[in-house]
């Protein structure tokens, strides 16, 4: 009996050919199941939750106010390493170039593993400070994404919850991953120099990566301030699928276990998805 055509035939990393749901639209019974997961675990935990996941290999989305700004705080530092690392693809910089005495490979990994505000100023300052950063992100057909303010700027002022400055939505953060990940704006060494550090974030144990199987590759940046708690990045799942996600979350309290427990349901969900096609493709072979 042949496949319905909601599968397609593809090459998997397990070494043989399995059957795997084909694209999903956006009203695809798994994604409103997803949707729906999503929605009632936030809407059960206090404070304000920005949710985007976006599959790298077949483009299907699902969001929970994903149109909505939420302070970035120190995810903004993804944008920078990659303004900084296009401008090495182009021949203008060099990872080795000097800055306060230290490599430019050296300070973005302080910026990107240890999230350090002054390396990461010192970086920006190189570029041209915020401005460049948001031209860089206007060049790129980057919308929802808002720098304005150095993080000593940033840090130096109140009301971060009701911040409309330094702000991105959820789907604009995973349009940036997306990008950074299909060679949009970065070459294969710059793509995986980036997520080399990104894999290494040591701020971010009890976020994204705290509920997920031991092993499961991550690659993510995290942002803090005062009442805001954010992880971005990629979740590899058992099949190699690599899933860009964006967790934004304002006010309320415990923060980071709600991170943890979104990006489980996230990876559960896409995990299944490939679960499910194997055991139909048994049944129907």
């Amino acid at each position: 009996m042949r496949a319905p055509l909601l599968f397609r035939l593809l090459l998997s990393g397990i070494g043989a050919s399995i059957l795997v749901p084909a694209p999903a639209a956006a009203s695809s019974p798994e994604l409103i199941g997803l949707e729906r997961a999503l929605s009632k675990l936030v809407a059960e935990r206090p404070g304000d939750y920005g949710i985007a996941a976006l599959d790298l290999r077949d483009g299907s989305t699902v969001s929970i106010n994903g149109d909505t700004p939420f302070p970035m705080a120190s995810t903004v530092k993804l944008a920078i390493a990659a303004a900084y690392l296009a401008d090495v693809d182009q021949g203008r910089r060099s990872l080795r170039d000097m800055i306060v005495g230290r490599p430019a490979a050296k300070v973005m990994e302080l910026m990107i593993i240890r999230s350090d505000n002054q390396a990461t100023d010192q970086l920006l300052a190189t570029l041209g400070g915020p401005v460049a950063i948001q031209q860089w992100l206007s060049s790129h057909q980057i919308p929802g994404i808002r720098m304005d303010r150095t993080i000593a700027q940033l840090l130096r002022e109140r009301g971060h919850l009701a911040d409309s400055k330094d702000v991105a939505t959820p789907v604009a953060m995973v349009t940036l991953l997306n990008k950074l990940d299909n060679g949009t704006v970065l070459t294969a060494q710059s793509r995986a120099f980036l997520l080399e550090l990104m894999s290494r974030c040591a701020t971010g144990t009890r976020r994204i990566r705290a509920l997920l199987p031991a092993g499961t590759r991550v690659e993510d940046k995290t942002g803090t301030l005062d009442g805001i708690t954010n992880d971005v990045g990629f979740i590899t799942m058992p099949d190699g699928r690599r899933v860009a996600v964006a967790i934004f979350a304002r006010g309320g309290r415990d923060r980071q276990p709600v991170i943890a427990e979104v990006a489980r349901v996230i990876y559960d969900r896409f995990a299944d998805s490939v679960r499910n096609a194997l055991a139909l493709f048994m049944q129907i072979r």
